[in-house]
């Protein structure tokens, strides 16, 4: 096989690799979209699609995982090509983990929308924006290998924490009051916290965006430097 042909051949599975974990990252954003309108509009066929697609999800993870350790096992690649694929490899583990929690949203979202409608879960919204913001913002830092938005993650992510802490302390208050929506209020308690911690993932996700941005040209230096800093 001529090295043009093997040169050729790597492209296309560098290509593919990234446009899986695009592909992945916009089916995530879609899936925790779901979850939280089928929530705030008590729509349960809402809840039903961001359950059902979580599978599709999962698919997208197993290919990513297969295509990257074909990557590393056939054509050993070094320096930009070697953080690209450790990387994505990374950034899907954390996507699938996004989703578990977009579907534990779901499930309790069609568990209150069995019950009287609770205004207050319009204060999930918010914390839900500032969540999908940073996952928007974390996988624009893969996809443009941009690591100064990728670093600027960490400072935002402390917006979502203080919003979450508020969030939590006035559910809390709530409960305290035994107003017979105790178990209501516990569901809106894990959501929060199931979005505090999407903020912390797409902080990871942000953190390998930079691992990949600030990628060093090693080509004629081994990939022994990388290697030992995953």
């Amino acid at each position: 096989m001529s090295a043009v042909h093997i040169s050729r051949d790597f492209d296309h599975a560098i290509f593919t690799l990234r446009k899986e974990v695009l592909t992945m990252a916009a089916n995530a954003r879609r899936n925790l979209e779901g979850s939280i309108r089928s929530l705030l509009d008590r729509d349960m066929e809402q809840a039903n699609i961001a359950i059902s697609d979580v599978d599709e999800v999962k698919d997208c993870e197993w290919k990513i995982d297969q295509l990257g350790m074909e990557i590393l096992l056939r054509y050993h690649p070094v320096a930009g090509d070697l953080r690209l694929v450790i990387s994505s490899m990374k950034i899907a583990m954390n996507l699938e983990r996004i989703c578990g929690h977009a579907l534990n949203i779901a499930k309790r979202a069609k568990k209150m929308n069995a019950a009287k409608e609770l205004l207050d879960v319009t204060l999930i919204e918010p914390l839900y924006t500032m969540a999908d913001h940073l996952l928007r913002d974390a996988i624009s830092a893969y996809s443009d290998r941009n690591a100064t938005l990728g670093a600027s993650l960490c400072e935002k992510d402390k917006a979502l924490d203080r919003m979450h802490d508020s969030v939590t302390a006035t559910f809390i208050s709530r409960i305290e009051t035994g107003n017979g929506r105790s178990q209501d209020y516990l569901h809106l308690l894990l959501m929060t916290r199931s979005l505090e911690r999407i903020g912390d993932l797409a902080v990871m996700i942000g953190k390998d965006a930079v691992f990949l941005g600030n990628a060093p040209d090693l080509r004629h230096e081994g990939n022994h430097q990388i290697v030992a800093e995953i």
